[in-house]
């Protein structure tokens, strides 16, 4: 069996990823914006940075981060509204170029995307040469630059993809990969986030050394599926395949916590953290959802989930955060400890601009189901 899962014959997997997308349109688009630290964010106290330029980066400007935090970071900020009608017409221009290469693509957002050119439909065989002609083709349709990553399965592309940002090409053999993985922190592992991270941390796994040293069955206790495959990736082994044409039907986040929040304000507080990473996916996904989905696991392990649908769909964190904060009452957890907290949207659809603006006081929020 191959490190990619299909026996002796690897796949040629491309995982190309846009620089600062949505910051690079908008310095394209406006001269002036060009060479200076630059914020794609709706405006409002509480909104969150979409993309942050590479000028903007050495500021400690981050996607995710509040906006009110990037501007005391960076108090020479260039804060712009997002328009998502010029980089839905950038990422269908990009797509026609991944589409003369191979039918196999899978798009993770409007910048992102896997492509399998084992058997490519133009191009050669060398993926290294198709994903270099990407790339140009990229830059001489759009003005816009791209990072590839070159290698075997899916995780090891996208790990090489970010080795060399922006604007680089990386191969990543799975050989080559095998050092690099044993000294990664668990925290940069594609696929496991930072309350994964933690917990890991917990039981002394802390790099993928760590975490390939650890018994597959304790980290399918701790994990359940999802353990295994952390165990795989750690060996840099995935068997995924590429998934043209995939829609997500939700998008959320959850957190679990160290120690059990016991009070409705608690749940509540941790809420805007939740929405503000479900917004940023939604905005990548350009997806909008309909529903809210609240998800509470108890000290006892009990599962408890509580859905509000809404008039229209949303991405505004406020908005995510208000509705699910509204579910959360003292009778709801009857005394009871809660270790994880998640916050999804679902019936995803198109968005419907502006945000900041959908819901105004006069709104009034539906019943919960």
């Amino acid at each position: 069996m191959g490190p990619d899962g299909r026996g002796t014959v690897p796949r040629k997997i491309i995982h190309v990823d846009m620089d600062a997308f949505y910051a690079s349109v908008e310095q394209r688009d406006d001269p002036r914006l060009r060479g200076h630290p630059v914020a794609v964010a709706w405006g409002g106290k509480r909104s969150v940075v979409l993309t942050a330029s590479y000028e903007a980066r050495p500021h400690g400007v981050r996607s995710a981060m509040p906006l009110y935090r990037a501007l005391e970071r960076c108090p020479d900020l260039r804060v712009v509204e997002p328009r998502f009608e010029a980089y839905r017409e950038v990422s269908a221009q990009v797509r026609e170029i991944f589409a003369r290469y191979t039918p196999l693509v899978e798009p993770l957002a409007l910048d992102e995307a896997y492509l399998d050119v084992t058997d490519p439909l133009t191009g050669g065989p060398s993926a290294t040469r198709i994903a270099a002609g990407i790339r140009a083709a990229i830059r001489a349709r759009t003005g816009l630059t791209a990072t590839a990553g070159v290698s075997v399965n899916k995780f090891l592309a996208k790990l090489a993809s970010g080795l060399n940002k922006p604007d680089g090409l990386t191969v990543l053999l799975p050989a080559e990969a095998d050092a690099l993985l044993a000294a990664l922190p668990t925290a940069d592992f594609h696929g496991i986030g930072p309350a994964t991270a933690r917990k890991l941390a917990a039981h002394g796994i802390h790099t993928g050394a760590d975490l390939r040293a650890a018994p597959p069955g304790e980290l399918t206790r701790l994990f359940g599926r999802m353990g295994e495959h952390f165990s795989r990736i750690a060996h840099g082994q995935d068997d995924r395949p590429v998934q043209p044409d995939r829609a997500p039907l939700s998008i959320g986040a959850e957190e679990t916590y160290g120690e059990d929040l016991r009070t409705a304000q608690q749940v509540r507080a941790a809420l805007p953290h939740l929405a503000a990473t479900v917004e940023r996916r939604l905005h990548r996904a350009d997806r909008a959802g309909r529903v809210v989905i609240l998800k509470l696991r108890f000290h006892d392990r009990t599962l408890l989930t509580r859905r509000v649908t809404l008039p229209q769909p949303v991405q505004a964190a406020e908005v995510l955060a208000r509705v699910a904060a509204r579910l959360v009452t003292p009778e709801l957890l009857a005394g009871r400890g809660v270790r994880l907290v998640g916050l999804t949207a679902a019936g995803l659809t198109a968005p419907v601009p502006p945000q900041p603006t959908l819901f105004g006081a006069a709104w009034e929020e539906p019943r919960p189901r």
